[in-house]
């Protein structure tokens, strides 16, 4: 019980101390209103943040804290030192906005393998396909086609720094090939894009207490994801961030008796990109450029930045000051039962505030345990989006995973004596 009282008493006196003092807002500038305009934060390469499994695809995206799963490597490599097999293999397949395109997929093989009591090495590869699109130049005859694809392999490792604390780091490779080298414009040459990335994560397992005469603990995560090069498709200098992000979460369970478990999951997720700015314009409406040829930015901030100069811009830079960078935090609450450790239901819910990007959604899954098998499978109710004339992208989202677990350390106990 101290344990959660300190962590609610921590939450509130950050949230007056960020109330008060107001360290992300810049003083001397008057901010942009948006009146619910669109200003997203848009990056290359979004299928990195597309969630690939079930599990945490019931819990609306949380995952940062949950207990460990061959698929830790998405959401908090550091969670694999804490793997409880020996060795785990995770399958997860997703059928992407199904309701525009009957093409889409994302396909996610993801493993880890214990070295010894301390660290943890894990693999994954991440596939994304597009479906068949047709190329047509400006007078709209066709000039081939192609199906574009992207992809991710990643290796991670994670050691354990106490008996409760972890670190993890994830190294990852990115291919993207949109156009199969069809021309843009029909003389721009284009070609694949390619970048490096990494992750750095921590997570913390925390120890027993009581909360209403019930047996709980939590569990804290957080993950700094693809930090890494910029990345292009074209010869010019003109370089697009990845999609850099941080994801800080926790996970309370409880258990009500022999059989009956239940858990809150908690995330919060920020991508560590520059807000694009909002340019002075002339009284018909075009962009007025300066000495230097480059736009006038009016509110915010240049946010053409070498990488790490735009992870620390990212805080900062909204053109709408705090009130903007606050909507730029999408938050996602879950809830997982477990029944005799075999049978899961999972249910949640994550909101993006409608001026940046205005995904918001019901997540509903259940899940399996048997033997060495888990099966899972998650479904996506949008709760934005939706006209009465037109579905929302994210309208009929499925997902199904299966996990391998192989020697847990119960076996291993039994084998020795």
């Amino acid at each position: 019980m101290n344990i959660l009282r300190s962590y609610l008493i921590f939450l509130f006196l950050l949230t007056l101390f960020i109330t008060i003092y107001n360290p992300f807002g810049a003083k001397a500038q008057t901010h942009y209103d948006l009146l619910g305009r669109m200003n997203v934060v848009s990056t290359a390469v979004p299928f990195l943040m597309i969630t690939p499994d079930s599990r945490s695809g019931a819990m609306a995206d949380a995952g940062v804290a949950i207990p460990t799963d061959p698929n830790a490597i998405h959401w908090n490599t550091a969670k694999l030192a804490f793997a409880t097999d020996d060795m785990g293999l995770s399958i997860s397949y997703v059928p992407w906005l199904r309701s525009l395109v009957p093409d889409i997929n994302l396909s996610y093989l993801s493993g880890f393998k214990r070295i010894d009591a301390m660290s943890t090495f894990g693999a994954s590869l991440r596939y994304f396909s597009l479906g068949d699109i047709d190329f047509t130049n400006e007078q709209g005859q066709g000039i081939g086609s192609f199906r574009p694809n992207e992809l991710a392999v990643d290796g991670a490792y994670a050691r354990k720094l106490s008996e409760k604390f972890s670190l993890g780091l994830a190294l990852r490779f990115i291919y993207s090939n949109l156009t199969g080298g069809t021309p843009v414009n029909g003389t721009q040459p284009t070609k694949a894009g390619t970048a490096f990335a990494g992750d750095l994560s921590g997570f913390w397992k925390g120890g027993n207490f009581t909360f209403m005469k019930k047996v709980c603990n939590m569990n804290f995560g957080v993950n700094i994801s693809n930090v890494g090069s910029k990345i292009t498709y074209t010869d010019q200098t003109q370089r697009d961030f990845i999609p850099m992000n941080l994801r800080v979460g926790t996970y309370i369970n409880c258990v009500i008796d022999d059989y009956n478990q239940i858990a809150l999951a908690v995330d919060l997720n920020k991508l560590l990109v520059p807000t694009a700015p909002i340019y002075k314009t002339d009284s018909s409406g075009n962009s007025i450029l300066g000495p230097n040829g480059q736009l006038v930015i009016l509110y915010g901030k240049n946010p053409n930045q070498p990488v790490i100069e735009g992870i620390i811009q990212s805080f900062t830079d909204a053109p709408g000051g705090f009130k903007e960078e606050i909507r730029e935090i999408n938050p996602s609450v879950a809830l997982e039962y477990w029944y005799n450790k075999q049978f899961a239901a999972r249910g949640g819910y994550f909101y993006e505030h409608p001026t940046k990007g205005n995904r918001q959604y019901v997540t509903l899954g259940l899940g399996l345990k048997y033997n060495i098998l888990n099966i899972d499978v998650s479904y996506l109710i949008p709760t934005s989006g939706k006209t009465a004339n037109q579905a929302s992208p994210l309208q009929n989202t499925l997902r199904f995973s299966l996990i391998f677990n192989f020697g847990s350390e119960k076996d291993k106990n039994k084998k020795k004596k």
